[in-house]
Order: C-alpha cells, then sequence, then structure tokens
C-alpha cells in the first residue's frame, strides 16, 4: 500500500515540477500584478495535492502525452467527461494495484517508499516543533491597550500586542492570530504596519504558509518543491503589499516604502512578517505599482482562469 501511494506521489511530483516551471517563468512578466501570480501557485501545489484531473484535448499533458506521459482512467461519469491520473513513470503493467514490469521497478519503489515516509514524517515533526516554540516565544507579548488609527481596525481590538521577544512585527497563529510588534515600536506610530499585517490575517495568510510547507514535506525529494515554495512566500508578501497600497493609493506608496525600511527582516517560519522577503525586491514592487482598473482585473482574471485551465487538466 505505501509502495503504491509513493508511485503516485512520485508521478504528481513530476507533473508539479513541470507545472510549477511554467509559473516561474509566467511570474517573470512584470506586468502581471503579484495579487494575481501568486494564485497560479496553486497549480503546482494542486498537482502535489490531487492525484487525478479532468481530461481536456486543450492541456499541455495532451500534447506530452505524445512524447512521455501517458494517462490511466479512473472515473469516467459521461461519454465526453473522464478523469485520470498522469502516469510519467510507465513502470507498471497494471495499475489497480499495481504490478510492476520488472522487480526491480517493485524493488526501488519498495525501497524508496520508506525513506519517503520516515524522512516526511521528521520534517513534520520538525514543523511541529517549531510551530510550538514559535508560538512560546510570544506568549508573554504585552497587550496593546490604545488601539492605532486604522480604517477599520475595531475587529483588532484585543489582537496587538508587544514584545521583547520579536525583532520585526508579523501575525502569529492561525485559528486566532495576533498582530506582535517589537517593543521598540511602541513610542513610534505603527498604522501602516498594522495595516499591512491586518491584510495578512484577512487573506489568511497564515494558513496558506502552513498548508505550502506541509505539501513542500511530502514532496520533500523533489528539489523544485523548495524553490516553489520560497517564491510562493515572496509572492504572498509582495500580493499582501499591494492590497495595502490599493487602499492607501499609489500617492502614499514611499510613505509605506519608507516604513517597510525602517522594518527588520524576520525570519520566522510561522508569521506573515512585516520585513519579510527581500526588502530591496518589495521596494521596487512598491515604487513600480499601478492601481488596476477593472478592465485590466478582467484580463488578468482570464488569463490566470487559461493558465489554470490548461495546466491541471490531463491527457484527453
Amino acid at each position: 500500500m505505501l509502495q503504491e501511494i509513493f508511485y503516485w506521489i512520485f508521478n504528481m511530483s513530476i507533473t508539479a515540477a513541470l507545472t510549477g516551471a511554467l509559473i516561474l517563468l509566467v511570474r517573470l512578466i512584470k506586468r502581471i500584478p503579484r495579487r494575481i501570480s501568486v494564485f497560479l501557485w496553486g497549480i503546482p501545489f494542486l498537482r502535489m495535492v490531487v492525484p487525478f484531473g479532468l481530461d481536456s484535448p486543450y492541456s499541455l499533458m495532451s500534447l506530452l502525452s505524445r512524447i512521455t506521459t501517458k494517462t490511466v482512467v479512473v472515473f469516467q461519469p459521461t461519454e465526453g467527461i473522464e478523469f485520470s491520473f498522469i502516469n510519467s513513470v510507465m513502470a507498471a503493467n497494471s495499475y489497480f494495484p499495481i504490478t510492476y514490469k520488472a522487480k526491480v521497478f517493485e524493488d526501488i519503489f519498495g525501497v524508496s517508499s520508506v525513506i519517503w515516509v520516515i524522512v516526511a514524517l521528521a520534517i513534520f515533526l520538525m514543523l511541529e516543533v517549531l510551530y510550538i516554540t514559535t508560538m512560546k516565544e510570544v506568549k508573554d507579548a504585552t497587550f496593546l491597550t490604545r488601539m492605532p488609527e486604522v480604517k477599520d481596525a475595531a475587529h483588532l481590538r484585543g489582537r496587538i500586542y508587544y514584545s521583547e521577544k520579536v525583532i520585526s512585527p508579523a501575525v502569529y497563529g492561525i485559528v486566532n492570530p495576533k498582530i506582535i510588534l517589537p517593543m521598540s515600536y511602541k513610542e513610534q506610530d505603527n498604522a501602516l504596519v498594522i495595516l499591512h499585517e491586518e491584510t495578512h490575517i484577512r487573506s489568511f495568510d497564515n494558513l496558506w504558509r502552513i498548508v505550502a510547507f506541509a505539501v513542500a514535506a511530502v514532496h520533500w525529494f523533489n528539489p523544485l518543491s523548495w524553490i516553489f515554495l520560497k517564491c510562493f512566500l515572496t509572492d504572498l508578501e509582495l500580493a499582501c503589499d499591494e492590497r495595502v497600497l490599493s487602499k492607501l493609493g499609489e500617492a502614499r506608496a514611499k510613505e509605506y516604502a519608507l516604513s517597510l525600511l525602517e522594518s527588520r527582516k524576520s525570519t520566522t517560519v510561522f508569521a506573515s512578517a512585516f520585513g519579510g522577503a527581500k526588502i530591496r525586491t518589495r521596494i521596487e514592487n512598491i515604487l513600480s505599482f499601478k492601481k488596476m482598473t477593472w478592465a485590466s482585473l478582467m484580463v488578468f482574471i482570464a488569463l490566470a482562469g487559461v493558465i489554470f485551465y490548461v495546466l491541471l487538466t490531463n491527457a484527453g
């Protein structure tokens, strides 16, 4: 059973690597806002999580199936609709259960599956310890009694704290997230900082961070999964900056950039930090920010929809 699971995980990882590499190329198009491109990372991550997909003649996999991959149909509700697994390894004669073409393939996947699950569990354990340690560090944070002048900040009451153990403002937690500010921020205006963190809370960014780390842990053997994770976390911060600027307006972009420069970079894995990601990249993105028109928004959404359809469907 474990061997069969790893066989399909391995196949899923190959497909995710291909789609993720294409997202890396799309990401280089600077005209596409990060608020849009950050959603495109859902394609390789879904490829890593969901083993099957809808078949389509317009899928990128239809082109590749002529060269290297094939599909294994798992469900066909109607004549024109099929769901299938992508099989890039093609090391088996039959699949439910798997019978390998040669004994050597069975031995390789048998040993590899054991190594895979041991390392994956070790990574999950390490992430859990890191999460618990991180949350304990801010357990004794001091509650902020005076609310800042932030628009629609009423729902933040009881969520803003100061702590001597953090070096950068960040959102900690998922179910009941808290904004933790360094103690050195106590005597300064933190309205823009808190607006940034509030945007992280509204976007459930801490949840997406943990999901992304969990998916990468399952596919730890694929080096591209860690590259995708790093790029996704960077885009998450850049997208947050753009959402903040869409509220502030382009006129306050320089003010927002200056407040970012005053913060220090955080290395906390499970917190959305105001100083996270490369500062230079974020400053450049902030200063070049242009508010989207409704027409451009519709064009970008349509483009993202086409990319999702082409890359998430299987060969038909």
